[in-house]
Parts: structure tokens; C-alpha cells; sequence
């Protein structure tokens, strides 16, 4: 069983595939695991994530994934969401113990970033998926930003509730989003389940997070190649297909999966079987989108939070990599504003502070240079974060890709392909790929316990692997089963 690609999608196949008993042999071509979701050292020494990741609560395959391979306890999740607006201001929203839907309403009536006229068309629009069980009519085919209109949402309510929250889900703009998309990570994470909005980080790099992935391939018979390179495969109706690495070294296995990029995975095909094949062709129809980390080195103490979301910025998310990395770190104080760490100040970090900011979707950003992304970045943590203003910045990394994630544009879904081809043995996996979810870590894992399901099917060895959604509880259930 040969596997290409090792990110979440190839290292969770592969996983699933090694446990269920094959040898799998995997290939990657950088000298680490992880994909687009792993770290990496500088020349300094310093090691830094390409894009700082959470996971959610409803993320169920994921914390399987994060279980078989011994990173669970690398995961903090945190109960509270806080969010600062220009003004320096904090905010803070999170569970009470009422019923779903409502579990989240006290802090949501507190929430003074929105005014009333905000809160009750957002109200209004939540009801809406609430009862319908997360799929209200008229919402397929169309732009979040569209359904949110016939919702008579305010502008306000748009740009400092629904936008800060489904930019940095979906990694799109809500005028090019999908609606379902939006709607689902409301209705998992937010109405649902009480357990759905909790917020994991991981302590540790990313790159940590996928230490005993290697092991557990090895200690089934099993190989892992880093820097392997796959030039091209060829595949055909009649034979399992044939891997030819950068080397012209081939490879023929029993079955192949692909993992990578849907835009990588048209370069690997050849052109007449791309061309001809509709299940290739259509991923011309899926586009991407970028993120923008930037990484910031300050030599004092600028933000006690573990990690704040900004109202009306650029930056979207500011993550305080040496809290969270601290065995201490704790949930932010009740109202936004306490220290986060659960410690007193005295025992504020006196040697500097690293923090990891994100922009999700970042197209206006893609032709801007470094120096002016530092700067911009710079300027709106001054709003925020007023201590930056006197501190030294010391260092400073961004990192822009360009094709972060494939954009969940309306009607998507169409060109996502599943597990299987019309090509015997030759199998897809990815978060592009038909997972009914958009582009997230969950999603990459989903694909790839899909892809390992449809495998030992074809092998004449069913089993399974997705994790079920969370129940759905409360008043919520009784209105799911209403609609079902």
C-alpha cells in the first residue's frame, strides 16, 4: 500500500491503514510530516508553525486522529472566546449550563461589541438553523454573505460576528463562501452541542503533534520516505498504478492513495488521462485561498491572553505562543480581561514574548511585502495590545501561502470527488475531497479515514474509521428529529 503526501489526510490514512494491519509505505516530499499544517525551523534555531492551527470540540476525527497517535494531551481547550476591538476593549463569549441551543445565549446578551438591533437579527438567523437542524431552506448554491442578507442581518452583525468567526473557519471571504459551509460550523459548533465550541491549541510545535506517526507506520512492517519526491504515476484500467519519484526510481504497489493537493495531483497525472477523465477534470473547477502568518518576537511581556480575536482589523486571530506553551496557561479572565495564565503578574515572562498572528484569506495581502504585512500587523496590535507600543520588536517571520486551503466556493461540493476512482487501486484523499466538510484539519482527517474505509473495502476487509458528529442535545435534538 503505497500513500503520497504526509499531511493530516496521508499521515491519518496511513495510521488507520497500519492499525487495520497493511504495510504501508509513504512518501513526502519535504523533510518533515505535517503538510500545510506542521512547524520548521529557522536558521536561528527557532521553531515556528507555518500557520498557527485549533481544533474545535466538534472536530471528532480529529481528537481520534490525535488519540491513535498519542497527541491528545498536546491539546488545551479553552471554554472562552475573547475579542478586543480598536478601542482596546475586551469581550468575551462561552457555554453556561442551559440547553442547546441556549447554552451559549448569557454571554451572547453581555456580548456590548453588537447592540441590540445587532444581537436580535443574529438571534433571528441562529433560531433559524437551530430548528431546522442545521439545514435551513435556500441556503444551498448560494454565498453566506447572500443568505445573511435575506436574513436581514445588520452590518454590524456581519462584519463583527459572523465575518470574525467564518473567515478564519471556511478561509474565505462570506462572498465566496457557501452558505451550508457557514451554517454547519454554527450549527456543530455553536448550537448543537455543548461540547462544539471548546477551542483546542496545541502546546507544542505542530510538527511534535506527529512525532509517533512514523512509528506506528514502521512498527507495522511499514516505511516512511521524507524528501521523495513523486514525479509522475501512471494509471490504467488494467494495472495497479506505477509511482515514478524524481529519481525515475518506480514504485507498483497493491493500491496507491493520493493525498496532496488537488493542484498537485493534476501535475502528477498525464495530460491525456486528466483531460479525458471527468473525476480530474473537474478539479479544475476547485480554486484556493491564501493565509498569512506572521510570527513576532517582542522583548518583554505585551499580552498576558492566551489568545485574543480581533473586532474590525486585518488580523483576525493573535495567538500567545509563550503562554500557551506553558503548563500553567489557563482560561482567559471572566470577562476578557484577566491574565490567562492563571498566574499573578510577578510572574509575568521577563525575557520576551512570541506571538502568532493569522489573516485568513488574505488576497490583499498576496503583492504586499513583508515589510509592509510587519507593519500593518504592527499597527493594529498597538490598538489592541497597547504595551507593543514601547516594547522592541526583535524579530519578525511571515509566512504567505499563497494556496493555503481550496476555497469552499458556492457549489463546490460538485467537483469534490470521493475516495474512489474509476481506476482500480488508485485512490484520493484530501480536504478537497468529499468529505462534507470544508477546508480543516477535521476535513483532512475525514478524508483520509474515508480513503482507508474505502480501501480495505475494495480489499474484501471492511472496516471503519469516521467517528460519528456529536449528539446532537437539547431543544435542538427535538427539532433535528423534527426535520429528519
Amino acid at each position: 500500500m503505497t500513500v503520497i503526501g504526509g499531511g493530516l489526510a496521508g499521515l491519518s490514512s496511513a495510521v488507520a491503514l497500519a492499525d487495520a494491519g497493511l504495510r504501508v509505505r509513504l512518501f513526502e516530499k519535504r523533510p518533515h510530516l505535517g503538510g500545510r499544517a506542521t512547524s520548521y525551523f529557522l536558521p536561528d534555531g527557532s521553531e515556528i508553525d507555518n500557520c498557527q492551527h485549533v481544533t474545535l470540540g466538534c472536530c471528532t476525527n480529529l481528537a481520534d486522529f490525535y488519540r491513535r497517535v498519542g497527541a491528545e494531551d498536546k491539546i488545551r481547550f479553552y471554554e472562552r472566546m475573547s475579542f478586543v476591538d480598536k478601542g482596546g476593549h475586551r469581550f468575551a463569549i462561552g457555554p453556561t449550563l442551559l440547553p442547546p441551543p441556549f447554552h451559549m445565549a448569557p454571554s451572547f446578551l453581555r456580548f456590548a461589541a453588537l447592540g441590540w438591533k445587532d444581537k436580535k437579527a443574529i438571534a433571528r438567523a441562529l433560531l433559524r438553523i437551530a430548528v431546522s437542524g442545521g439545514k435551513p431552506p435556500g441556503a444551498a448554491g448560494t454565498s453566506m454573505l447572500h443568505w445573511l442578507h435575506r436574513m436581514e442581518q445588520t452590518p454590524a452583525a456581519i462584519e463583527r460576528f459572523w465575518r470574525v468567526v467564518l473567515v478564519s473557519a471556511l478561509d474565505e471571504e462570506l462572498s465566496r463562501a457557501d452558505a451550508q459551509y457557514g451554517i454547519d460550523v454554527f450549527w456543530k459548533a455553536f448550537l448543537a452541542n455543548r461540547q462544539g465550541f471548546r477551542i483546542g491549541i496545541p502546546t507544542v510545535p505542530l510538527g511534535a503533534l506527529y512525532a509517533e506517526c512514523r512509528s506506528a507506520i514502521e512498527r507495522r512492517g511499514g516505511e516512511v520516505r521524507l524528501r521523495a519526491v513523486v514525479k509522475r504515476i501512471e494509471v490504467s484500467s488494467e494495472a495497479s498504478p506505477t509511482v515514478i519519484l524524481d529519481d525515475e526510481s518506480e514504485w507498483r504497489d497493491d493500491a496507491v492513495l493520493v493525498t496532496v493537493p488537488q493542484d498537485a495531483l493534476l501535475g502528477m497525472l498525464p495530460p491525456a488521462l486528466r483531460d479525458r477523465e471527468p473525476v480530474f477534470e473537474a478539479l479544475r473547477h476547485l480554486h484556493n485561498s491564501p493565509i498569512t502568518g506572521i510570527h513576532f518576537w517582542f522583548d518583554r511581556e505585551v499580552m498576558r491572553e492566551p489568545f485574543i480575536s480581533l473586532l474590525d482589523h486585518t488580523v483576525q486571530w493573535v495567538f500567545n505562543r509563550s503562554v500557551l506553551a506553558r503548563p500553567d496557561a489557563g482560561q482567559p479572565g471572566k470577562n476578557g480581561t484577566g491574565p490567562g495564565s492563571g498566574t499573578p503578574a510577578s510572574a509575568a515572562q521577563k525575557t520576551g514574548q512570541y506571538l502568532q498572528l493569522v489573516i485568513s484569506a488574505s488576497y490583499d495581502l498576496v503583492s504586499s511585502s513583508r515589510q509592509e504585512i510587519i507593519d500593518l500587523c504592527l499597527r493594529e496590535l498597538h490598538d489592541v495590545l497597547p504595551a507593543t507600543r514601547e516594547a522592541e520588536l526583535v524579530k519578525a517571520t511571515v509566512i504567505k501561502e499563497v494556496a493555503a486551503t481550496f476555497s469552499p466556493e458556492p457549489g463546490s461540493d460538485q467537483w469534490r470527488p470521493a475516495a474512489r476512482t474509476p481506476f482500480r487501486n488508485f485512490f484520493l484523499a484530501g480536504d478537497w475531497t468529499r468529505t462534507g466538510w470544508p477546508a480543516t484539519m477535521e476535513g483532512a482527517v475525514r478524508s483520509g479515514y474515508l480513503a482507508a474505509e474505502a480501501i480495505l473495502e475494495a480489499a474484501g476487509r471492511p472496516q471503519k474509521f469516521i467517528v460519528p458528529d456529536l449528539p446532537v442535545e437539547g431543544l435542538c435534538r427535538l427539532w433535528a428529529a423534527r426535520t429528519a
